[in-house]
């Protein structure tokens, strides 16, 4: 076998990674991506709930409305990061969520994003 066939049957590091490793890759990036804005357009909604039922601040209305949609958003791209690296099913609730608890987000991200790197190697 000469050096070119075996560079064509083997991956050699710093070889692109099979179609399904860049969709897992890719999955994982934007979850990654929208559990971050959801966990802090989550603790903008909670200073703004503080301020107005805490301390009678006329606060924005649209805090909830961002909140709302990115945690939508990242719904739909947790969903698909769960069925591309087969996650049971209560770990895929836990990690929906997650969004829906201050600061949580970020600490499931960070596990959930190391095991699915050591399992899948992205």
């Amino acid at each position: 076998m000469t050096a070119s066939e075996n560079a064509t049957t083997t991956p050699e590091a710093g070889a692109a990674a099979p179609t399904g490793d860049r969709r897992t890759a890719g999955a994982l990036l934007r979850y990654r991506v929208l559990a971050w804005v959801t966990g802090l357009w989550l603790l903008f909604l909670t200073a703004e709930m503080i301020a107005k039922y805490g301390f009678g601040v006329d606060t924005p209305s649209w805090i909830a409305v961002v909140h709302g949609w990115a945690y939508f958003i990242y719904l739909i791209l947790t969903a698909d990061l769960a069925v591309k690296v087969r996650w049971p099913i209560k770990r895929t609730v836990g990690t929906l969520l997650a969004g829906t608890i201050p600061l949580l987000s970020f600490f499931v991200e960070h596990r959930n994003t190391q095991q699915v790197k050591r399992d899948f190697g992205v």
